[in-house]
């Protein structure tokens, strides 16, 4: 075979199924190694978790582009000082700070059916991101009439943190919005969890969540969706958690639009 001759390509049946999944998958080998390519892809995604959990909320930014869509607005924080407590001390993150406390149970309303909470969480980004195009959607899905309490934007929050919110505005059903734990592929997922009668000291078994809700998992329209229907049907039956199941792929929600029907 002469020098001009070209080399035969090689097909990679790999490659269509890469194309379909961020997962990392068929990663190939140099030597003993993995690529070059293929090991700063994997540094540059482990950076972007490690930033997403260590970055720090801009919530007054937040506070502001949510007041712009009509939604009012109150801070808390939870007993983890800083972030580097929160991390040590996740039962910190569970707790508000009792002058927080103080102020929601002063301001709870007359009559509350659901209070949204957005927490940062596990990954900021994922609330920068995500938080108000899915309230956005959320707000055309909610049952009308529903009376709701205003946002509440927590810092240093864990999921629990939301029952002790929703505990002192005396509402029926709490819903936090908060970062998930990140992934090499998804450093910025967010998961909702919703709790019916909130209170402190309850467990995970009593709330219903959705996850991974991002363009590239579950889309803003269809968790919306999802959420409303939980929403109605906790209030509906008096519960969540276990005994509450997710069948939303099967009901039709008012007017909702057919991108945010499932099945």
């Amino acid at each position: 075979m002469s020098d001009a001759t070209p080399s035969p390509l090689i097909h990679d049946g790999w490659q269509a199924w890469r194309a379909a999944t961020p997962a990392r998958l068929a990663l190939g080998r140099a030597g003993s190694g993995m690529p070059t390519d293929e090991t700063l892809r994997f540094g540059w995604a482990h950076a972007m978790a490690r930033d997403a959990i260590h970055a720090a909320l801009d919530s007054q930014a937040l506070a502001a582009a949510l007041a712009q869509d009509g939604w009012p607005v109150r801070h808390v924080k939870s007993q983890a000082p800083d972030r580097a407590t929160y991390l040590r001390r996740p039962d910190l993150g569970r707790r508000l700070d009792p002058a927080d406390a103080d102020a929601l149970r002063g301001a709870a309303p007359p009559a509350c059916d659901l209070c949204l909470v957005v927490g940062d969480g596990l990954s900021s980004l994922a609330i920068e991101r995500h938080a108000r195009p899915l309230l956005a959607a959320l707000r055309a899905q909610l049952p009308a009439g529903l009376a709701l309490a205003p946002v509440v934007i927590a810092t240093q929050a864990r999921v629990a943190l939301a029952d002790e919110v929703g505990e002192a505005l005396g509402a029926r059903l709490a819903a936090i919005l908060i970062g998930e734990r990140p992934g090499l592929s998804s450093p910025d997922s967010l998961g909702i969890y919703l709790t019916h009668a909130p209170r402190r000291g309850l467990h995970d078994a009593q709330r219903n969540c959705i996850s991974n809700v991002r363009p590239e998992g579950l889309g803003y329209d269809a968790a919306a969706f999802k959420l409303a229907w939980l929403v109605r049907e906790a209030l509906r039956r008096g519960l969540t958690g276990v005994e509450l199941k997710d069948e939303s792929e099967l009901a039709v929600l008012g007017d909702a639009p057919a991108s945010a029907r499932l099945g």
